[in-house]
């Protein structure tokens, strides 16, 4: 039986273009580049972007940074056990100590007893392989494992939080019924599978979402977007 063909990849519509140009001309007009401060391991990326979920960008910062200090080398985070590390947690500020201790202990735990505290070989994985060695760990799910591929191994990878899945639905871009990683796969398959496409409509659109095309009350009346956007006439100001 022959096989069956591969769907074919969906075309992006008509507006995708021009809005991922608005979006980095309003945002990131010298082109994207690799946030300021990143941490130089690929193991300390991958730490300081699980402190990051449903962080703020501020708390996230200053939990790493009581890591650091409390743990110069990951041996003694691993030592110290999952209440020292929420305890070091709780004390810098932020939400959700327990369970990203959890996940940081269990992380550490798990490359411990494999490859050692380090996950350099990942620079020399193709992208899938990559990928699917960092969510083969535990706590880390298909957005941190995008996160980390995109700014820490520099690979065309595509993270979709709500930002950016906020203005996929408003610009009528994916039906509203979609799941979040339906909308995620979608945005996978338009985007130009290029690192500085990837990286600019990522960042960009989160600033937009956060700036201007927020949860509630979305500004409209300032939006670069607004004459692209279906739903502007519909959340704009009265």
């Amino acid at each position: 039986m022959p096989a069956r063909p591969l769907p074919a990849a969906p075309a992006p519509p008509a507006s995708f273009a021009p809005v991922s140009a608005r979006l980095q001309a309003a945002y990131l007009p010298g082109g994207p580049t690799l946030p300021p401060g990143r941490p130089e391991t690929l193991l300390a990326g991958l730490i300081r972007t699980i402190l990051g979920q449903q962080n703020t960008r501020a708390a996230a910062a200053r939990q790493y940074a009581a890591l650091r200090e409390n743990y110069p080398r990951w041996e003694a985070a691993l030592i110290d056990g999952p209440d020292g590390i929420e305890a070091t947690l709780k004390g810098a500020g932020g939400g959700l100590h327990r369970s990203k201790a959890r996940h940081i202990h269990a992380l550490l735990g798990a490359l411990d007893a494999t490859a050692g505290l380090s996950l350099e070989g990942l620079r020399d994985l193709p992208d899938a392989a990559a990928r699917a060695h960092l969510e083969a760990l535990p706590g880390v799910g298909r957005h941190t494992a995008s996160l980390t591929l995109l700014f820490d191994l520099r690979r065309p990878a595509m993270p979709v939080e709500g930002n950016l899945d906020r203005l996929a639905r408003r610009l009528e871009w994916v039906p509203g019924g979609w799941t979040a990683a339906r909308v995620e796969r979608w945005f996978d398959a338009v985007t130009p599978r290029t690192w500085a496409a990837r990286a600019a409509l990522h960042v960009a659109g989160v600033r937009h979402g956060r700036e201007v095309c927020t949860a509630r009350h979305p500004r409209c009346d300032t939006c670069v977007l607004s004459d692209l956007c279906p739903s502007a006439a519909l959340l704009g100001p009265r």
